[in-house]
């Protein structure tokens, strides 16, 4: 079970409110108070809170543990299945349902109000009555606007949202910053160490939407043998341990380890846990970052910018304030917390959003408001989880969504984590040792794939002793397979062209970013029938509201084994970004992969310093941080079969092909096109 103990005595000292406003909502279906268009609305969602308080009860008491694997299915059904495609259309979370029963005024932000109210399902799970009391507390607020007609204003409803996020924000945001660091503060190590994995009753246990993914994952991990799970986790924290080591960090400082993963992954996490605890850390594993697979993405989408609600100048000044107050009284356990360790999924069926008019979006000075908390919280948070002394890993699995051949894509992705590093370290080292000779390289696409650019490469001022790339194995990003730079920024010029590319779980169609001195000057996709519905969500998803971003990363991916896989099983689409990026060209737009540690000295492997980590905007790092970091790094990949060229042109004018028409030419290098022939 998840670690309810934790909450008891907040509970008795918030239970006088609990129930009172659980005692007031109850009422309301039976009061008709409220005239339609909205008491529909009303009556709906403090049903939906009387069902969060039974499932509060029968969490409380102990009772969920006596269900069986139907009804604890049709409990999970009762809190999601209203959202699920077929049914979202007809939903109050549906902005554009809500607008059309309730009006544009207050449809859409009601819409937003009952998505708020849903975060107590996992409240009841975690049986947490302050925050649970506290929505209540906001749903009655507004239910009494509406109950005297002459007091409903669109600014009474708004600022009801407004206050309670920003009055709430010492609760909330605070809560959120010890959960990060305080290994005591976490709900959910006990139900990974406690539970028995062989009874999938423990999935539901979490509050969130169980399906086909969860369940499927489970049920297969646990057709494998210990052997064969503790090898899998050994791949993933061997990595971890690695990234230290690789960066020249001392593990030993550190005490607590943050593991990020998808329901159904237990079995593994578990092992980890257990390696982790070898090497002195305990982990940490927050509510928020321990996910299902999305039922609806296009219901996230509609409420991706709900903060429009109350986001100004005011509330992001509050955030930052009990930001700093919070990192400070917690400094010193964050001074001991490591970094993530990260378990990625992929092959969800690819999402293509679809535009909703109703949709609260961010107004200019909203985007750059999320700009600026963005940079600011990033630098307090580094100032207490500094980066130059803390390491991640990330590793990727499928999950049964991806088809029939789930069984086997998992097993070649456990072979591709575990391909040889002698191997690919020497191939990618006479890669590194061609591009050391470049003034800048040449990539080009192929066939209808528009890309021509030149990326510009630092000056070496001892070739003997220095590099600009990185040779890039099983550590902090697995699998292996790619060497990669910061390039500079004046001299990189031309396009960057993709047929198709998923981002941040959306598709791009016809991606198209043009770069002038390395920063992106234009952009465009063809999402949409209008070009400004195109820049706009290119805007928001690529660019996080920026004016601009410089390029901050060039690599070459070297993993063709990952790259055949996904042709083999025609999952190519499928792939997350972490096994894309080693399947090809790719360039990053937004920070450096050094960001933050610039000055932290890092070697490959032959012994020399990597020294391509500077451009000339973190360089003002040295004057003015904020102008620094942007807080952002997307990268993006020109797939093998729409590769034409890449070539190093070197500063006496000669040109040396690594790659021609989509196969590598370098000498020692050749060994890689096997896989794209099909030995």
């Amino acid at each position: 079970m998840i670690n309810t103990e934790l909450f008891k005595e907040e509970n008795r000292e918030i239970e006088d409110r609990f129930n009172l406003s659980m005692e007031r909502i109850l009422s309301i279906p039976y009061e008709h108070s409220v005239k339609e268009p909205y008491g529909r609305f009303f009556d709906e969602t403090a049903a939906f809170i009387s069902d969060v308080k039974r499932l509060f009860d029968i969490v409380e008491t102990k009772s969920i543990q006596t269900y069986n694997m139907e009804q604890l299915k049709e409990l999970n059904a009762m809190f999601f299945d209203g959202l699920l495609q077929g049914n979202y259309e007809k939903s109050f979370a549906n902005p554009a349902y809500a607008a059309e029963q309730m009006g544009d005024e207050f449809g859409p932000i009601l819409s937003s109000l009952y998505v708020m109210m849903r975060q107590m399902i996992q409240y009841a799970y975690s049986q947490r009555k302050l925050y649970i009391t506290l929505y209540c507390e906001l749903f009655l607020e507004i239910y009494s606007i509406f109950e005297d007609e002459e007091s409903i204003t669109y600014d009474a409803v708004r600022n009801a949202i407004y206050w309670f996020k920003k009055d709430y924000t010492e609760i909330f945001l605070k809560d959120n910053i010890s959960e990060m660091v305080n290994p005591e503060f976490c709900c959910a190590t006990k139900l990974v160490m406690e539970s028995n994995l062989s009874d999938l009753r423990y999935l539901y246990m979490y509050g969130k939407c169980i399906g086909i993914n969860e369940l499927g994952t489970a049920a297969y991990l646990n057709t494998l043998s210990d052997e064969e799970i503790e090898k899998i986790a050994s791949v993933y924290t061997e990595g971890y341990r690695l990234g230290f080591i690789n960066t020249g960090k001392d593990i030993s400082k550190k005490k607590t380890v943050e593991i990020r993963y998808n329901i159904g992954f237990e079995r593994i996490v578990r092992a980890a846990i257990d390696n982790f605890a070898k090497m002195g850390l305990t982990p940490i594993i927050r509510k928020g970052m321990v996910s299902s697979s999305s039922f609806n993405r296009q219901y996230e989408f509609d409420h991706k910018f709900d903060e429009a609600i109350y986001l100004d100048k005011g509330y992001v000044n509050r955030m930052l304030e009990v930001a700093r107050t919070s990192f400070e009284e917690y400094k010193d356990m964050a001074s001991l917390y490591a970094g993530p360790a990260v378990i990625e999924v992929f092959g969800e069926e690819p999402f293509d959003p679809k535009k909703c008019d109703k949709a609260f979006s961010l107004n200019e000075e909203q985007r750059k408001l999320k700009v600026e908390f963005s940079r600011e919280y990033g630098q307090i948070v580094n100032k207490y989880i500094k980066d130059e002394e803390r390491s991640f890993t990330i590793i990727a699995f499928p999950i049964p969504e991806i088809g029939d051949n789930y069984t086997e894509i998992f097993e070649e992705v456990t072979k591709i984590n575990t391909l040889d590093q002698r191997m690919y370290g020497g191939i990618q080292q006479k890669l590194i040792q061609t591009l050391d000779k470049a003034e800048y390289v040449r990539v080009t696409g192929r066939g209808d794939n528009k890309t021509y650019i030149t990326v510009a490469m630092h000056d070496l001022m001892n070739p003997a002793d220095e590099t600009n790339f990185e040779n890039c194995l099983a550590d902090v990003n697995i699998p292996l397979g790619e060497v990669f730079t910061s390039p500079k920024l004046e001299g990189t010029n031309g396009v960057l062209h993709v047929s198709s590319v998923y981002l941040n779980g959306l598709n791009f169609k016809d991606l198209e970013l043009t770069f002038e001195e390395g920063k992106i000057k234009d952009y465009t996709c063809k999402n949409f029938d209008d070009e400004a519905e195109n820049k706009k969500y290119i805007k928001e998803n690529i660019m996080f509201n920026h004016e601009f971003l410089p390029i901050g990363e060039f690599a070459i991916g070297t993993n063709t084994v990952a790259y055949m896989m996904a042709k083999k099983y025609d999952i190519l689409y499928k792939l997350p970004i972490l096994i894309v990026e080693k399947m090809g060209p790719h360039f990053a737009v937004g920070d450096t992969c050094y960001s933050w540690e610039e000055d932290v000295k890092t070697f490959n492997p032959d012994g020399k310093e990597i020294v391509a980590k500077d451009n000339s905007i973190t360089l003002n790092r040295k004057t003015d941080v904020s102008k620094a970091y942007f807080n952002c790094h997307t990268d993006i990949t020109i797939p093998y079969e729409e590769l034409g060229d890449i070539t190093v042109v070197t500063r006496e004018g000669w040109e040396l092909d690594i790659i021609k028409e989509g196969r590598f030419v370098l000498r020692g290098t050749e060994n890689l096109n096997d896989a794209l022939d099909g030995h």
